[in-house]
């Protein structure tokens, strides 16, 4: 059932882990000059078909985290099983919504699972096989997707990693983590090219709309 949230400040080995997806759909868009989550792809919108793969993958819970025109873009939501937050701090970069959903996942949560809300083309199957590594290595703090070599998206974070995510600032995303986290991070092969794609472009989008 479709909730809204408000936006506020180990695994047991005896059963499988507990992953949340979180959906980052809070940006402006400032190089497509217009809000990447409404662009029209396959029937509906960029971000409906995000959060639609993630519903059909074994996530246990999906959130969505909204900031720019969030007033336009939540209505798509409202028959969808997902919990939305407001991101009031939009503007100050992509780790205010990181923190934003990261506030409202549960104590039971061990993971989550950050997708970008401009990847439209991620499937079910590629989330599912991050799901799987990482139910098969619950010590991992990262699980991270590889194609031919370089690593894409979503990526997995479990809960040993939250307080660094609440330590980051401004829009860099969780760079400084990968860093820290370098030597322990779980690769996942997978084949999926788009992992790498998102829509942060025109251009993109035009190539996007050539896999309609």
């Amino acid at each position: 059932m479709y909730s809204r949230c408000s936006f506020a400040g180990g695994v047991d080995v005896n059963r499988p882990p507990k992953v949340t997806g979180i959906v980052l759909a809070a940006g402006e868009g400032r190089r497509m000059g217009r809000t990447k989550q409404l662009l029209p792809f396959r029937g509906q919108t960029v971000l409906e078909c995000v959060v639609d793969s993630a519903l059909a993958s074994s996530l246990e819970r999906v959130i969505v985290v909204l900031g720019h025109q969030a007033g336009i873009v939540e209505p798509l939501l409202k028959r969808r099983n997902v919990s939305v937050v407001i991101n009031p701090c939009y503007g100050n970069g992509q780790s205010s919504s990181l923190k934003a959903g990261l506030h409202v996942v549960t104590e039971e949560t061990d993971a989550v699972l950050f997708l970008l809300g401009d990847q439209p083309l991620i499937t079910p199957e590629t989330i599912n096989s991050i799901l799987a590594a990482y139910q098969i290595s619950p010590a991992s703090p990262i699980v991270i997707p590889i194609f031919e070599h370089k690593r894409g998206n979503p990526v997995l974070f479990s809960r040993e990693t939250f307080d660094r995510i609440e330590a980051l600032t401004g829009d860099c995303g969780a760079r400084t983590i990968f860093e820290e986290y370098a030597d322990k991070t779980l690769q996942v092969t997978v084949a999926d090219p788009s992992i790498h794609f998102d829509v942060d472009t025109e251009e993109d989008f035009c190539r996007l709309l050539l896999k309609e």
